[in-house]
């Protein structure tokens, strides 16, 4: 009778944990692009990036510079603008500026490295590997 008992209260137990009500952890925190497009230096980031594909390099230049000035959160994205940096002002001759720009891409970001098709390229990619090396 002893163990029936007992074997009761534990299945009584286990069905009540069963009735118990489990909060679901709080969904993360969203880092999507309205929200990185809410901060100044991410949204001069972005239209930086959008003016050099647009080939409209003096704005992209302009708003490159301005998203490093207002302090962009990622080193990625601070190397990405310097090298966005590097490749206008290779292709505009101002060798010291692309050099300084690789390094300082290189810096924010120690991991940062150009694609095979990048470091190719006939004006920046003997700088890249010059300053890399």
């Amino acid at each position: 009778m002893k163990t029936a008992n007992t074997f009761l209260l534990h299945i009584g137990a286990l069905l009540l944990t069963g009735c118990a009500v489990i909060n679901p952890p709080p969904p993360p925190a969203s880092n999507g692009l309205s929200d990185l497009m809410e901060r100044p230096a991410e949204r001069a980031l972005f239209e930086g990036i959008r003016a050099y594909d647009d080939g409209q390099y003096p704005q992209a230049e302009i708003a490159l510079r301005r998203a490093l000035g207002m302090g962009l959160a990622s080193g990625r994205d601070k190397a990405n603008a310097h090298k966005l940096l590097a490749f206008i002002t290779c292709t505009s001759q101002r060798m010291a500026q692309c050099e300084a720009e690789f390094r300082a891409a290189r810096s924010a970001d120690p991991a940062f490295s150009l694609n095979r098709s990048e470091s190719g390229h006939p004006l920046w990619g003997p700088v890249y590997r010059k300053v890399m090396m």
